[in-house]
């Protein structure tokens, strides 16, 4: 584990990985942290050094007053790879992470390789759906956090996957219950106000798109419409929820190797 110092505090990250090799840039999930990449790590680091970081808000990262935007967390990555002196990277993030990647594949072309955004949208939810949970988070605070907890495997993870391994479901839904309510709040605020329907013609690097076939959070149309919008861009399904990649594992691994090995 290592920290970066930002003006406002420390980004939480780890680096794995032969040096020298291309950095593939892991961002997590609302409500999980670095860990949740746990699976994919000993394969990406095989071919990849692997640089896993806790957004803003989650995990050891810092926590700040929110609301935060998907800019805001898109130039903390970009904070990182400079003190980190990384000049371009593969990026690959889920959910809120896909959210950052649209961003900076918009924004920050020049610093990336390929991009990979998994169970994701251009838009997700509305503010109908985010700011009654925003208010909720404040007010109940951490027991709010456990509420949410126990309702995330339904969402997080198919029935099947839930019942055949218990252990790693709630391995991925306690970090939920453990990330800070004034950051899990900033957040929701980033992911409710984000907005790339418009703009993602714009994205000029290699792109994947990945969704879950039963992935209620973030359906696989919303992934299709980002492969649709982006020239060139490719687009894989696995049977899964929302946390693909946990759920499916090692297909999902081999599916993300192979695209950014692509000539």
């Amino acid at each position: 584990m290592g920290s970066v110092q930002l003006a406002d505090g420390v980004v939480n990250y780890q680096l794995e990985g032969p040096q020298g090799a291309p950095v593939l840039v892991l961002s997590n999930s609302l409500g999980t942290n670095l860990h949740m990449w746990d699976t994919q790590v000993p394969a990406f680091a095989a071919h990849f050094q692997v640089l896993r970081y806790d957004t803003r808000g989650h995990g050891g990262s810092l926590v700040t007053p929110g609301p935060y935007s998907i800019e805001q967390l898109g130039g903390d990555v970009l904070a990182l790879l400079d003190a980190l002196k990384i000049e371009r990277a593969h990026f690959c993030g889920l959910s809120m992470g896909g959210l950052i990647g649209q961003w900076l594949g918009i924004n920050a072309g020049e610093r990336l390789e390929r991009l990979i955004v998994c169970n994701t949208a251009a838009k997700i939810g509305s503010p109908e759906i985010w700011n009654p949970r925003i208010e909720m988070v404040l007010r109940d605070g951490q027991a709010a956090m456990v509420g949410l907890r126990d309702a995330s495997i339904e969402r997080w993870f198919t029935k099947a996957y839930a019942a055949a391994s218990p252990q790693q479901a709630q391995r991925i839904t306690e970090m939920l219950a453990a990330t800070s309510p004034e950051g899990y709040a900033a957040n929701c605020a980033a992911v409710r106000d984000a907005d790339f329907r418009d703009r993602l013609g714009e994205i000029r690097v290699p792109l994947l798109a990945i969704a879950g076939s039963e992935d209620a959070v973030t359906p696989p149309a919303g992934s299709r419409f980002i492969q649709e919008q982006v020239a060139g861009a490719e687009y894989a399904e696995f049977k899964a929820a929302h946390l693909s990649n946990v759920e499916v594992g090692e297909p999902f691994s081999r599916r993300v190797i192979d695209f950014l090995l692509a000539r």
